[in-house]
């Protein structure tokens, strides 16, 4: 186990490539990544900054929404995530983290792809938690492409409502339940400021994303809601050996970060609480980047 919070280099408190070779089929599993992710599960100290509130995380069974679901359980909320059926099993592990820290863990499977499915994940959201006072809408797809004839519209439609849609659908369904004093956090991304070639519809839903949010923000100060987007740059996170970076990127991820590595999810998961808790309460239409030393523009 890492320790987070001794004083240290921090380019070197997490591993650097080059990391194995690893494919996995989508939407993959956390526990065939070498080297294990650190989401927080042993590393991330909670000081009570939720106590009493009820979030939900789309895509909280891996990656960035898997550490904010720890985070958010550890500083006292009830937590309940979205993830994919195939993603039972890091779901699983994710709501027993939940639990250890002595909060209600929900479980809701469902393809946020589907407008349907996203207005039902809200609906047992409220139901489970009595209430909702924090939107986490995170989970995303992203699939490596090397040109732009080799998106189909499939691809296109898939990514588009997964990315962006869902976005939409999720917050509609859920500004009903959202009390003043609220937060609805989107993940965005580096690549909405500095798009990659071979992750053309991706980049572009994490641009929409960003636009979203700085426009709904505006909307729903009016009711003492606040809207922020984080966006991350290169994760350790199961997206990417997943169809969401080339196998030979995978090996090298993140080693064009100033850090020469890439960002563990537990070090952004302090972000996502900040965003959430009564701490960030002037803080609205923010996109807050994490990128390993990228500006954002």
């Amino acid at each position: 186990m890492t320790d987070r919070f001794t004083m240290q280099d921090p380019r070197y408190q997490y591993p650097a490539p080059p990391f194995p070779r690893q494919e996995q089929e989508r939407p993959g599993l956390v526990s065939k990544m070498t080297p294990a992710p650190d989401h927080g599960e042993e590393s991330y100290a909670g000081f009570g900054r939720l106590l009493g509130r009820k979030a939900l995380i789309t895509g909280g069974d891996s990656g960035i929404g898997r550490a904010a679901a720890i985070a958010y359980a550890r500083e006292g909320a009830d937590v309940a995530i979205n993830f994919l059926p195939e993603e039972a099993e890091d779901a699983d592990e994710v709501i027993g983290y939940i639990e250890q820290a002595g909060v209600k863990g929900v479980a809701l499977p469902g393809d946020i792809s589907e407008e349907k499915a996203c207005n039902s994940i809200i609906e047992k959201a409220v139901k489970a938690l009595g209430g909702l006072d924090i939107l986490v809408i995170n989970a995303a797809r992203q699939q490596a492409r090397k040109s732009v004839e080799d998106v189909t519209s499939d691809d296109f439609d898939k990514t588009m409502k997964t990315n962006l849609y869902a976005l939409h659908w999720l917050t509609r369904a859920a500004l009903p339940h959202l009390p003043p004093g609220a937060s609805i956090i989107a993940t965005t991304s580096v690549q909405a400021y500095d798009p990659s070639a071979h992750l053309l519809d991706y980049a572009t839903t994490k641009a929409g994303i960003a636009a979203y949010a700085k426009a709904l923000a505006e909307q729903l100060i009016e009711k003492g809601i606040r809207v922020n987007a984080v966006a991350p740059g290169p994760f350790w996170t199961v997206l990417q050996p997943s169809g969401g970076q080339f196998p030979e990127k995978v090996e090298k991820f993140g080693e064009n970060s100033a850090f020469g590595r890439p960002g563990q999810p537990v070090e952004i998961a302090p972000i996502y609480v900040l965003l959430a808790s009564q701490e960030g309460s002037f803080i609205t239409g923010e996109v807050f980047g994490v990128t390993g030393g990228k500006a954002i523009a």
